[in-house]
């Protein structure tokens, strides 16, 4: 929650200009996660829906951001004496500026706050909408983001990171985001998937991803970002930040080698697709526990989290849902896991480091026993309430004329790039091929030529 912040004589706050850079720059680095998923997914998609997944992660930004000025920010780090979601009285930032303290943070501004926390707010509903791709509409899915946001990840985030919070006030550690981000997005993507049904020929045409390479550029962005994702978080230029930083490299190196192996184990080969999705599943694991943990413990995080997502990537065989990109076993499981462990591995001695004063006991290394159990209630009562209000969401959507959730049997089988946005990722490709299969004979109807490459 914004207050008015006064230095020792009561006149106007003093704010570090050291934190404030690195937290402005954390926020430019939080913002290249976005393409990074965009591009990560794309590149496992079909190439003629390539174009509206990157499309769809920076529409993800616009519209979050004009929901965050309108009431976002207020809702989620406004005043909540309900401790589940805040009030309207920073509604288009009213009070939000650079000349009034954020949360207790006393040496940055409230507004670079606000466009830092923006960021994560914006990321979160692009890594949600992974589940849908390939066969959900464009425009329904713009509304979507802005509903979720409201609905979800602004009562989610309030109850984690608004010191009013029921989550903050139990004592949850949830450093940069394992509930509202990670558990939040996973556990609305499958719902989104389930609401959706299987993309058409789920379960006999092969679904491979199309541009390997983009997989990994998305990886790169995904990795970069996220030392500004888990390092700021800590709001200063401080030695929490660093230590921050540091774990999360680690966490995703580990990550990254435990998928790897774990597929070398089955077809003797190393894949660039398995190490990509290792490491932003040690990225996802390490992130709720980043500011709590040291160095061996982000080993830890790495491998458990890297195993528990290459274990639950096998859950949509099981029971039969369409997750086209494995949302749900990357974020939902991999934030779960990185709870649990905060809550087993947090270490007094870092939570500390900054703030000799921090109350926080610690996890089971300090014999604190009942953190895990506050991590386990967070934990399930995210994914619970994500999943149920987001199935919600896209049930009542469904039913109003016009915002069918689902493209149509022959918009589907043409790609979105092509029904839904009329551009494609790979036009040039495109030409070539007809232009070659032309020159050989083969003789095509429009129909077909419309459709692009598979």
């Amino acid at each position: 929650m914004s207050s008015t912040g006064g230095s020792s004589t009561g006149g106007p706050p003093v704010f570090d200009h050291g934190d404030i850079a690195w937290v402005l720059a954390s926020t430019a680095l939080v913002f290249i996660m976005v393409p990074g998923v965009g591009y990560f997914y794309s590149g496992m998609a079909r190439s003629k829906n390539a174009l509206s997944l990157i499309m769809l992660s920076v529409l993800s930004v616009a519209v979050v951001s004009i929901q965050w000025w309108l009431f976002g920010f207020s809702l989620t780090f406004g005043s909540s004496p309900n401790h589940f979601i805040g009030t309207f009285e920073h509604a288009f930032m009213m009070g939000v500026d650079n000349r009034t303290i954020s949360m207790g943070v006393t040496t940055i501004p409230s507004d670079v706050y606000a466009i830092f926390q923006c960021m994560f707010a914006a990321v979160t509903p692009a890594l949600a909408i992974g589940s849908a791709a390939e066969r959900g509409r464009i425009i329904p899915m713009i509304i979507f983001i802005f509903i979720w946001t409201t609905l979800v990840y602004d009562v989610i985030a309030c109850w984690t990171w608004n010191p009013d919070g029921w989550a903050a006030r139990l004592g949850v550690l949830d450093y940069a985001g394992g509930t509202p981000v990670h558990i939040a997005s996973g556990s609305a993507a499958l719902a989104y998937a389930i609401v959706l049904g299987k993309r058409n020929g789920h379960g006999t045409d092969e679904f491979k991803p199309h541009n390997v390479s983009n997989v990994v550029l998305g990886t790169a962005l995904l990795w970069f970002g996220w030392f500004g994702f888990n390092g700021g978080s800590a709001l200063a230029a401080n030695g929490r930040a660093a230590m921050a930083c540091i774990v999360t490299n680690l966490s995703a190196s580990v990550g990254g080698l435990t998928w790897c192996l774990l597929d070398f184990r089955l077809e003797k080969k190393l894949s660039a697709l398995g190490f990509c999705s290792g490491a932003v599943a040690g990225l996802v694991s390490i992130t709720p526990g980043s500011g709590y943990v040291d160095y061996p413990a982000a080993v830890a995080f790495g491998f458990i989290g890297g195993f528990a997502c290459n274990m639950a990537v096998r859950l949509k065989h099981i029971f039969n849902y369409d997750d086209a990109l494995d949302v749900f076993a990357v974020h939902a499981v991999g934030g779960f896991v990185g709870n649990l462990l905060t809550g087993i591995f947090a270490s007094q001695s870092i939570i500390k480091m900054v703030d000799p004063t921090e109350t926080s006991g610690g996890g089971w290394i300090n014999r604190n026993w009942i953190q895990i159990a506050y991590q386990l209630s967070d934990s399930v009562a995210g994914m619970a309430y994500s999943f149920f209000m987001t199935f919600a969401i896209l049930w009542i959507m469904d039913k109003i004329p016009g915002l069918s959730i689902r493209s149509d049997p022959e918009s589907e089988a043409k790609g979105l790039d092509e029904s839904e946005l009329g551009e494609l990722a790979y036009y040039h490709v495109d030409r070539l091929i007809f232009h070659t299969k032309r020159i050989s004979g083969h003789d095509y109807p429009d129909s077909v030529k419309q459709a692009t490459i598979m």
